[in-house]
């Protein structure tokens, strides 16, 4: 073969390679399952299949999830709990069990594609670090014995904490503190050709250095630019510039070719009276254009064109979270199978999202589909009921209903302190019908979400007075619907597109088959020309 040739030649195979790794980039959803009567593994397989999503990270290896999600060809990244990270790493019998109770009797009937191990270990109260990259050689001991090392990809997701500064971008850098864990599971990475797993949420920095950072800018809806002055790189966003802190710190340690995943990011749609940016507009501007700026606009100003997959944080709001109020209103949907509000998953809408103020932004209850247009099983069709004390129960009962639904409850109580809405009258009872109705619409809203030990009862008649309104808590019937129908027959899809759901990355298909044949077909016929 001539040199001329050979330079045709590989020409051609360079293009093909550009066009075969040049793709968009991705967006997937986390199913996450700390919560109360969420739909079962097979109406979320079915949701998630007709809102076209192809990507899904879930926490654990839930049989039920697993055989849930066979045959439908969407890329499961499967999760290790901090809490079997002990075992993991201790003995490699542990993990060739797991491997073959949980992974092989279902693959590759399920598309497990990743494992990720630990769940933002360095800000763990148990301080795990030390056993994630022993965890993670002995599941890739355990996938080599199996033969799928190659398969299915092994990491670890971090927070953004993980660094020790983050701005400006090109001065990150990891924090000293995690260096002994960090370097060498990098280097795991690298020798696997992992991805580096990172967990960003603009909306944390914003809540909390509100005085400095802009809501716009946090909402990829700022006119104006936060200048690097060490790079002179324009930021018109603060995800870009999170994102530019890892690859400037990976850089920093001579980790240069690693590539970063995205494995939550998200923006939660209700908050407790601090929080007040978490709203379901907000959320909305701001899953919108992540999910714009991710397909159609990929890359960062350091790293223009870079691919990135993005992991929408979450589908489920998850009433079992502790913490704040938003930790518990982070998802898509309620656990009714309402949505929150009306998100498009494939960035191709036109239609603009107008972010509010955080001041007046108010979330609505899981039974107010005002926001809503994707329902499971019509969602909220029957009466409205509320949850309240019981008259008759004495005072010792409803203190102690009261404690632990303020407390393991994970209700927010703020609203009975004083000086707020719903601290008068100041009585156990009023204080408890509250806190009860809270956590019964946050629930799900069934009978055996008003239990409370026998204290509380249902009423239909809204029990809220002044300026102390009480949350209404979804329909039942609407519930038992959902789960006894077929998601593809009950959904139903008001002026969205979501109703017709076409994904961009089949354009992106499309358009590649049509240059592969417009250009690679010429190429190719060149170079069968000189051989003649």
């Amino acid at each position: 073969m001539s040199k001329r040739l050979k330079l045709i030649f590989w020409t051609c195979v360079s293009i093909l390679a550009f066009l075969e790794f040049g793709v968009a980039s991705n967006i997937g959803i986390c199913y996450g399952r700390n919560a109360d009567n969420l739909p079962s593994p097979n109406k979320v397989s079915e949701l998630i299949q007709h809102l076209n999503i192809k990507f899904v990270r879930m926490y654990d290896a839930n049989i039920d999830v697993l055989k849930a999600f066979a045959n439908t060809g969407i890329e499961l990244m499967i999760g290790v709990p901090n809490a079997d990270l002990l075992a993991f790493a201790q003995f490699q019998s542990n993990v060739d069990t797991w491997l073959r109770n949980n992974i092989l009797p279902y693959y590759p009937t399920t598309k497990i594609t990743s494992i990720s191990v630990g769940l933002e270990v360095t800000e763990a109260p148990d301080n795990a670090t030390g056993l994630v990259l022993p965890a993670m050689q002995n599941i890739h001991t355990a996938l080599k014995k199996a033969g799928l090392d190659k398969k299915i990809k092994i990491s670890s997701s971090h927070s953004l904490a993980i660094l020790s500064r983050s701005f400006p971008p090109s001065s990150a850098s990891f924090s000293k503190k995690h260096s002994a864990f960090l370097k060498p599971m990098l280097e795991f990475l690298v020798e696997n050709e992992s991805p580096f797993m990172i967990d960003l949420y603009p909306y944390y920095a914003y809540r909390d250095s509100a005085e400095k950072v802009q809501l716009e800018y946090a909402l990829f809806e700022s006119s104006s630019q936060v200048v690097d002055p060490a790079t002179g790189l324009l930021y018109s966003n603060m995800f870009d510039a999170q994102l530019d802190a890892i690859y400037f710190a990976l850089t920093a340690m001579n980790f240069k070719t690693i590539k970063v995943m995205v494995t939550e990011s998200g923006w939660p749609s209700k908050g407790s009276p601090k929080e007040t940016a978490a709203t379901p507009d907000n959320a909305l501007a701001y899953n919108t254009n992540l999910i714009r700026h991710v397909i159609g606009d990929p890359g960062t100003p350091a790293k223009p064109g870079e691919e990135i997959d993005v992991y929408l944080f979450s589908l489920f709001n998850e009433n079992r979270k502790p913490g704040m109020e938003s930790e518990r209103n982070w998802g898509m949907f309620y656990a009714n199978g309402t949505s929150v509000y009306a998100l498009d998953f494939t960035g191709e809408s036109t239609v603009p999202v107008s972010p509010t103020n955080s001041t007046t932004g108010v979330s609505p209850s899981p039974g107010d589909n005002s926001n809503s247009t994707v329902t499971i099983g019509g969602g909220g069709g029957g009466a409205k009921k509320w949850c309240i004390a019981s008259s008759q129960a004495s005072v010792t009962e409803l203190q102690s209903a009261l404690d632990w639904a303020c407390g393991p409850g994970n209700v927010d109580c703020s609203a009975v302190q004083p000086n707020q809405p719903c601290f008068e009258p100041d009585t156990v009872l009023s204080h408890a019908s509250y806190a009860f109705n809270t956590y019964y619409q946050q629930s799900g809203g069934s009978s055996l979400d008003c239990s409370f030990g026998g204290v509380s009862v249902e009423v239909d008649k809204d029990p809220s007075y002044g300026n102390c309104l009480y949350m209404i808590a979804p329909a039942t019937d609407g519930m038992n619907r959902t789960m006894a129908g077929n998601i593809t027959g009950n959904i139903t899809a008001i002026d969205s597109p979501l109703a017709s759901p076409s994904t961009s990355n089949e354009g992106v298909r499309q358009m590649v088959v049509s240059v592969a044949v417009s250009v690679l077909l010429p190429c190719f016929v060149v170079s069968l020309s000189l051989l003649w």
